[in-house]
């Protein structure tokens, strides 16, 4: 299908919350600390609010009246310390934008400040291990000899890999609109993934009850986590709509995303891997070293995915925490799977070299029967199939087994793979199906971030109801409509689809209206370890002059269940495998040590792929048939394209070059310090 919203985004009609005609509104811009650790002193607003248009002028001088347990990433103004260079410590309110972000730069403000530490290091005296990890997995996992197994291994691995903080920059900035009434009522149009968590989030923060809050999203530019839990520029807005009366917009600059509305936590992560003489794995060890705030914990699950792959008689995995002043990470398209990911699947392609064994046929070799972590029968595992037929496809045949071979002229070329895997779950949710006017309307509170969910949906209403899709119109993106799980995790779509499935199923026997809620039907799911897998594999040039690196060929295949519409499936895979390319090549934002802040904090220096950088990019699937998920059989693909990308561009360089790059991105200028 052609998506349903296609007509009226490319026409400009589609509303996003930075978008919503709403009369007599007013604008907030933030003050943002310009200290990593300490308090605020003084906040002289005076000038600010003698300036023309100026409304008002928000601080913790005088702290707005929000719930005593209110998320303290959101908790605004309520407390004179600093965690972070960057958080929001004022705004100002004024009639126009221009104006709300002058009074924001008279704001005065004198901080006492402290020595501040912003160094994620191995040996910090200040790790430790988290009970959980997102989304409340056990932090470490062990089974078997570990050491016995590294021993008595004829070739054994010790590599440690890092990956720097990565920030999501989805097209849409964040923007709020927010809109009291006369009742108390608060109207919020926000940018965000899920309208339902949203909504309850904001009421918990602003200490109201959910039926009071109402969050519409009907239209949302990308996200990829960002915009899965609620931001501060939502709560900035209500604030400000509180104090003025009148309607608030908030629109946060690509300067502000960088540091208020979370990022991927960088990881120091080392991997010990022994494997018999036949290459099959004796033990496998995974340790992650991450970061997070002084405000709060998130740690993620970096070293999860290894309790998922490979078979292995040792098994330990460890994850540990370090509370710096820094914003808090949060998720990032993948998170855990894709950092962990490409230090596991670096480090099986150094073992496979090392033993003298091809990378491919090593993964096909330590297949697992079961979920080697819990022992649970897989709901179904086809990345064996997926390896195979991408090598063929990919003419893996012709490479040669040594590195550094391959020359045309100043390019040397390479070939790398990589195995990639995404965890298939759904969450509970409502849905309501009626007959409307000839056709039929399905309601749900889902979000469609870009992904194209309304027609995903309306294509699994439309065969469940067994009519054409244009009978069926979808209604989202709005908290008044029946509560769904946020568009994240790869689990959209099953969850949304699964809600939608049965309350077609039960207009069909009404006649009229069908109602759904699969919170029963979700809690009884079997016990199945359900994920998706996939294969990457890469084709790299290197300049053995300025050490650049080219990908002129990416290939991924996936076996992801029952595809629900080809063209949207393979735009997801092929925009997660560009995205891994970033993450390979490019992307990263640098910490200031000195003051504290991020550095590279906008679109000119933090450099994503254009067009050129991804001239031969292919996504092919395998038909998988997996009853036992959900009533489509479906399972997520938005994240599982960005898995395995960076480890087999990383593995290609290593072929094309013979020189290992442990650590991202893997820019020019450490190519160029190398030999080759």
């Amino acid at each position: 299908m052609n998506r349903v919203e296609g007509r009226v985004k490319v026409t400009g009609l589609a509303t996003y919350a930075a978008e919503y005609p709403v009369e007599g509104v007013a604008y907030a811009y933030p003050v943002q600390s310009l200290i990593a650790k300490g308090r605020v002193a003084r906040v002289d607003a005076a000038a600010a609010l003698a300036m023309p248009g100026v409304l008002a002028v928000l601080s913790v001088a005088d702290p707005p009246e929000l719930a005593e347990d209110a998320d303290a990433e959101l908790a605004l103004f309520q407390r004179p310390e600093v965690a972070y260079r960057g958080q929001i410590v004022a705004a100002a309110v004024a009639g126009t934008y221009d104006e709300a972000r002058a009074a924001a730069d008279a704001v005065r403000v004198e901080y006492e400040t402290a020595d501040h530490d912003v160094s994620l290091r191995a040996d910090h005296p200040g790790l430790y291990r988290p009970e959980v990890v997102n989304p409340g997995f056990p932090s470490d996992t062990e089974q078997g000899d570990l050491e016995g197994g590294l021993a008595g291994a004829a070739t054994v691995v010790d590599v440690t890999y890092t990956t720097p903080v990565l920030h999501n920059n989805p097209m849409e900035p964040h923007a709020a609109l927010a809109v009291w009434d006369a009742e108390g009522i608060l109207l919020v149009y926000d940018s965000t993934q899920g309208a339902t968590t949203d909504r309850d989030m904001i009421a918990k923060t602003l200490g109201l009850p959910p039926g009071r809050v109402r969050v519409v999203a009907r239209h949302v530019g990308g996200g990829f986590g960002s915009k899965g839990t609620t931001r501060p520029q939502a709560v900035l807005a209500a604030l400000a709509a509180r104090v003025t009366d009148r309607p608030v917009k908030v629109a946060l600059t690509r300067q502000q995303m960088f540091d208020v509305t979370g990022y991927r936590t960088p990881t120091i992560q080392r991997l010990r891997l022994g494997a018999d003489g036949e290459g099959r794995l004796t033990a496998l060890e995974h340790v992650a070293y991450e970061q997070s705030s002084t405000l709060k914990e998130f740690a993620e699950q970096t070293a999860v995915p290894a309790r998922v792959m490979y078979a292995t008689p040792a098994l330990r995995t460890a994850h540990r925490l370090v509370r710096l002043d820094v914003a808090t990470p949060s998720w990032m398209r993948a998170p855990g799977e894709c950092p962990g990911m490409y230090a596991l699947e670096s480090a099986m392609d150094e073992l496979a070299c090392a033993a003298g064994i091809d990378p491919v046929e090593l993964r096909l070799r330590n297949e697992p029967e079961t979920e080697p972590d819990s022992g649970l029968p897989f709901s179904s595992r086809n990345l064996a199939g997926c390896l195979r037929e991408g090598a063929r496809r990919f003419g893996w045949e012709r490479r040669d087994p040594e590195p550094g071979v391959r020359r045309d002229g100043e390019w040397l070329i390479g070939t790398g793979v990589a195995a990639s895997t995404y965890p298939a779950r759904r969450s509970p949710c409502q849905a309501v199906a009626r007959v409307r006017d000839g056709g039929f309307l399905v309601q749900v509170a889902a979000a469609d971030i870009g992904t194209g969910a309304r027609t995903a949906l309306t294509r699994i209403a439309a065969e469940t109801l067994g009519v054409a899709p244009g009978r069926v119109h979808v209604e989202l993106g709005d908290s008044d409509l029946p509560a769904a799980p946020v568009a994240g995790g790869s689990m959209g779509t099953a969850s949304w689809g699964s809600a939608v499935v049965r309350a077609c199923e039960e207009l069909k026997k009404d006649g009229r209206e069908g109602r759904a809620d699969t919170t029963e039907e979700v809690g009884q799911d079997s016990e199945l370890a359900r994920h998706a897998f996939g294969a990457q594999f890469a084709e790299v040039r290197v300049s053995a002059v300025t050490g650049e690196v080219r990908v002129s060929r990416l290939l991924g295949v996936f076996a992801a269940g029952r595809i629900v519409d080809a063209r949207l499936a393979r735009s997801q895979f092929v925009g997660g495998m560009t995205m891994g390319l970033g993450m390979a090549l490019m992307e990263e934002t640098l910490t200031d040590e000195e003051f504290g802040g991020f550095l590279r904090r906008d679109l000119a220096q933090y450099h994503i792929p254009a067009c050129a950088d991804v001239p031969d990019v292919e996504a092919v699937w395998l038909e998988e048939e997996d009853e036992r998920l959900n009533p489509m059989g479906s399972k997520g693909i938005g994240e599982i394209g960005i898995v395995g990308t960076a480890a087999a561009i990383g593995n290609a360089v290593h072929h094309a070059t013979g020189h290992r790059v442990r650590e991202l991105p893997i820019t020019p200028a450490k190519m160029v310090m190398t030999r080759f």
